[in-house]
């Protein structure tokens, strides 16, 4: 399966998160706000040190659809111009905030090949649950192989379901990686 992160970095929480990563043997694929990205430097940076992978979640985290193509283009291009300083690619793969997708930037992005990256599985993390509840959702209907799982690396919920999950998906037989190129 493949472990996504939105929103982040969180220079409280996205640490231990790479604790819990590296003590399992997981990467995972981080998409991460420009404005944070400059605000916590040091974290984006031991994201790339530590083999994971960077994703674009634009630059102010917006609902895209509330503006012009021209302003969308920009959030994502100043995004993409941070996350370069970390790992030298031009481009990264997109994930809209709140998985808002307009037709405008749709339309873009086939036009210019440029990817974007969804998810398949959502921990649904964002609602704040107790950890227990959340792992209890999880496991009454599971990720399967190939899945592409969303979390947020911005709550401490996220470290207890994932430290939770984390040796049971290992137990279970499954590989926790970041996004291929080919599919992110």
């Amino acid at each position: 399966m493949f472990l996504t992160f939105d929103d982040g970095p969180d220079p409280e929480h996205t640490p231990p998160i790479l604790d819990l990563l590296k003590a399992h043997g997981a990467t995972a694929t981080f998409f991460l706000i420009g404005d944070r990205i400059d605000r916590h430097p040091e974290v984006v940076q031991r994201i790339v040190d530590e083999g994971h992978e960077l994703g674009n979640h634009s630059w102010g985290h917006p609902f895209m659809s509330d503006l012009p193509i021209e302003r969308q283009m920009e959030e994502i291009a100043r995004a993409d111009a941070s996350l370069s300083t970390y790992d030298g690619r031009a481009t990264h793969p997109f994930r809209p905030p709140y998985g808002v997708l307009p037709r405008n930037l749709l339309t873009r992005f086939a036009r210019t090949g440029r990817t974007i990256a969804f998810w398949s599985y959502d921990s649904q993390d964002y609602e704040r649950l107790p950890a227990p509840v959340l792992i209890r959702q999880v496991q009454a209907d599971p990720p399967r192989s190939g899945d592409v799982v969303l979390m947020h690396d911005d709550n401490a919920g996220t470290i207890e379901l994932l430290a939770g999950l984390l040796p049971e998906w290992r137990a279970q037989g499954y590989s926790v990686r970041a996004m291929p190129a080919g599919r992110a």
